[in-house]
């Protein structure tokens, strides 16, 4: 809510003496993204990140369920470049990047929902992206797998309340699916994702950049 994104801020502020600024809004309808878009003004980088919808099974989703899922995890993100890439391209700069997830890469089950609506945003940006890249505007997806977060603390908790085991005998077993055998970094994610942005990422174009400790077995 309101309370953890200006908690967020704070400490944003206080680590790095920047200025930072809040909007508190539902970013999936045109009235949020208006907000959003009027507080941020001229853009010059771009990075959309939305939580994934429910885990599930492909007998219960119904055509609303997608509906929500796309609205949050495609159409958001194509609606803010869309409003924002055209400055980008006259101003002859611009960084875009989207966090998606490893799912686009290996499809994850349970998270259909999820599947379906990221890669539905990788193919929009696979062909966007090579239309802009010519006005010096790169957009990428980065692809996380999972990292040391709030999030990963409470799927080990439901693991180990399930077994009937520790904390730490959850996290390890997970560790032990991970070729890298540990979760990535809060630091390790924020690197990879200010390196897209960067002026050094300018011959990288429409990539879905893997950051998952080598979890999806795949070689392309």
């Amino acid at each position: 809510g309101e309370e953890a994104l200006e908690a967020s801020a704070a400490e944003v502020r206080e680590a790095f003496g920047v200025e930072v600024v809040t909007v508190a809004a539902d970013v999936t309808s045109e009235a949020g993204q208006a907000k959003v878009l009027k507080a941020a003004g001229d853009v010059d980088i771009l990075v959309t990140n939305a939580g994934g919808p429910p885990p599930g099974s492909w007998q219960d989703w119904e055509r609303e369920d997608f509906i929500k899922a796309l609205d949050a995890n495609m159409l958001t993100p194509i609606a803010l470049m869309k409003a924002l890439l055209p400055g980008m391209m006259e101003r002859g700069w611009g960084r875009v990047v989207n966090i998606t997830s490893q799912s686009v890469k290996a499809p994850i089950a349970v998270l259909g929902l999820s599947n379906s609506a990221r890669a539905g945003l990788t193919g929009y940006v696979a062909g966007t992206a090579r239309q802009v890249a010519g006005k010096g505007v790169n957009i990428n997806n980065l692809l996380p797998g999972i990292h040391a977060t709030d999030r990963a603390d409470s799927l080990d908790k439901g693991v180990a309340d399930q077994q009937g085991i520790s904390m730490d005998e959850a996290r390890a077993q997970r560790y032990a699916t991970l070729p890298a055998g540990r979760y990535g970094t809060k630091e390790e994610f924020g690197a990879a994702c200010a390196f897209l942005c960067s002026q050094h990422a300018g011959f990288i174009v429409g990539q879905n950049i893997l950051l998952d400790g080598g979890g999806v077995n795949a070689t392309l």
